[in-house]
């Protein structure tokens, strides 16, 4: 009898284990997905425009007959997403930096700009939240490591302000604002790799934001 009773435990205990299995497996296919890791913001900057150019499309070296030939072209590219990876349709994405000499279009820097140089531009992104433009490699200036300067919009709201840098240029650590990165990860998002090209450079930032 202790023999069989022993036995019939055993059989109910392997019984409510095999009930509770599927609904163990059912929890772990209901949990959310890791979301990803948001584009770190940062500051504007004193140089945003006051007047946006005549033309403010995603090419930065060609304004009507003008064409900027001074720097070195670059091809800058990404994704917008959401925290979950979806593209963010309707976002519109700008960069502004200055010109080869250092110089913004901006009353504060002294209106020394190249004319030619658009030194703004603002591009809607695609249906799968790609965006490009082509513009120079960022130089530097006093005070200041190579950076473009980006803002993300949708519709009415400014959801990001942040910048790019280039990764392994030596005046980052110099930069008090790259220094303000502080975590790994942080730096990575915005820190990117420069590689040659034909004619150029080409660059890309992915961007994740809360919506």
């Amino acid at each position: 009898m202790k023999v069989r009773r022993q036995l019939l435990l055993r059989g109910a205990s392997i019984a409510a284990a095999s009930l509770a299995m599927p609904a163990m497996w059912t929890g772990a296919r209901a949990q959310a997905p890791q979301t990803l890791r948001p584009t770190p913001a940062q500051t504007e900057g004193p140089f945003y425009p006051v007047q946006l150019p005549a033309d403010t499309d995603a090419d930065l070296l060609a304004q009507g007959e003008r064409r900027y030939r001074r720097g070195e072209p670059l091809a800058l590219s990404g994704r917008v997403t959401d925290l979950d990876g979806r593209p963010l349709s309707g976002a519109q994405v700008e960069i502004w930096q200055c010109d080869a000499d250092g110089r913004y279009h901006h009353p504060g820097d002294g209106g020394r700009a190249d004319p030619d140089f658009q030194g703004f531009g603002r591009v809607t992104v695609d249906a799968d939240g790609r965006y490009a433009f082509r513009t120079i490699r960022p130089v530097a200036y006093a005070g200041r490591t190579p950076h473009i300067h980006v803002k993300l919009r949708l519709g009415a709201r400014a959801l990001l302000t942040t910048q790019l840098y280039v990764e392994g240029d030596p005046g980052n650590a110099r930069d008090g604002l790259w220094r303000s990165l502080r975590d790994a990860a942080d730096r990575a998002a915005l820190t990117r790799r420069f590689e040659r090209v034909d004619g150029g450079w080409r660059s890309d930032l992915p961007i994740v934001v809360a919506t």
